[in-house]
């Protein structure tokens, strides 16, 4: 039923694209889909498409429309990525789970326990890495147009049913889940947990009747997805960073006028600022650690705990990563290392 219904959906996606230019508030639409309610102050993307669509539409006068998709109402993150590269969707905000298996190197992303804080992260998704990662991506994927990183909720946490999690050996024997990539199943593993991949649609269910005990995401996705309602205990582990990715069809983006590509370019920089702000409103509000430390126990990692974790972790999850890149993917999880080093050892204003 899942799958006709996205037929249809794309059916009428492309019935619509022919009937475009009979459209008489706008010269050119920019359908976007992404996998998440349209609420602003409930997660990053729809923060982000919620700032992207006003700049866009009121920067060009109305010459270019955004329509927004929430909710994975065209097809899944993974299809959106193909529906951008055929041109049937113009944008969607591709996580790293759904860019995997068109760009296996996004996995450079997933070396645990690479950054020391959110500036990091920022400097480098903005930097000469993000730059080299979105260059490549254009070059591989065909076209799309690769116009930055914005923010899915920030630094992953762990979640469980069984008990706080405080040094390693606390890992052992609690089943997460994990997205179906084998650098994060390599990563629990490594830990002395039992990495458990499941598609997020079960992921609730999962946790609710068992057959799994815990979880890792951003706080933001913890409290939208309210996990808070069948797990005890949330720790502060900051082991990944698992920026989206901002794809356009290439074809749509060429078709635009020097002044709208400019437009877009400043409307996705302001998204990109709006995802990050909102995901850090988010964990100090009701709707991110105040609000769930109600219902849950939560605990951060002290700096040796979490420097014997990346201990642990980090070479297993380095030789999956290798693996899974490639030989030619070597030099960009190099420049991903060098960025961070660089990035960790620099101080606010200073």
């Amino acid at each position: 039923m899942q799958r006709l219904m996205n037929k249809l959906a794309v059916g009428i996606l492309a019935t619509s694209v022919l009937t475009a230019p009979l459209m008489a508030h706008a010269e050119k639409v920019l359908r976007f889909g992404h996998d998440n309610k349209q609420d602003m102050f409930e997660n990053p993307a729809a923060a982000f498409t919620g700032v992207f669509k006003n700049i866009v539409e009121s920067a060009s006068n109305g010459s270019i429309k955004v329509e927004i998709y929430p909710s994975n109402q065209l097809g899944s993150a993974k299809e959106h990525v193909q529906m951008v590269r055929d041109g049937v969707m113009q944008g969607t905000l591709a996580s790293v789970g759904a860019m995997a298996s068109y760009y296996p190197r996004i996995g450079v992303m997933n070396v645990p326990f690479a950054f020391d804080s959110n500036a990091a992260t920022y400097e480098v998704l903005d930097g000469p890495f993000g730059k080299a990662m979105a260059d490549d991506m254009e070059k591989q994927l065909g076209n799309v147009k690769v116009l930055g990183f914005p923010d899915t909720g920030g630094f992953f946490s762990i979640t469980n049913s069984k008990r706080p999690i405080t040094t390693l050996d606390d890992f052992k024997g609690v089943r997460i889940r994990t997205m179906t990539l084998p650098a994060h199943e390599k990563l629990i593993q490594s830990l002395g947990g039992e990495a458990y991949p499941l598609a997020w649609g079960e992921v609730y269910s999962a946790l609710q009747t068992g057959v799994i005990d815990g979880q890792m995401n951003p706080v933001p996705t913890v409290t939208f997805a309210h996990f808070d309602e069948v797990q005890k205990y949330l720790t502060l582990t900051n082991h990944l960073f698992s920026p989206y990715t901002l794809l356009l069809n290439k074809d749509f983006y060429d078709s635009l006028t020097d002044d709208e590509k400019r437009i877009v370019s400043y409307a996705a920089e302001s998204g990109i600022v709006a995802s990050r702000g909102v995901s850090r409103v988010i964990e100090a509000s009701d709707r991110g650690l105040v609000g769930l430390q109600k219902s849950m126990k939560i605990n951060a990692l002290s700096p040796e705990v979490r420097a014997k974790l990346r201990e642990t972790s980090q070479p297993a999850v380095l030789e999956q990563i290798r693996q899974d890149i490639g030989a030619d993917g070597e030099p960009m999880l190099d420049l991903f290392l060098d960025e961070v080093k660089k990035a960790n050892a620099h101080n606010y204003m200073q």
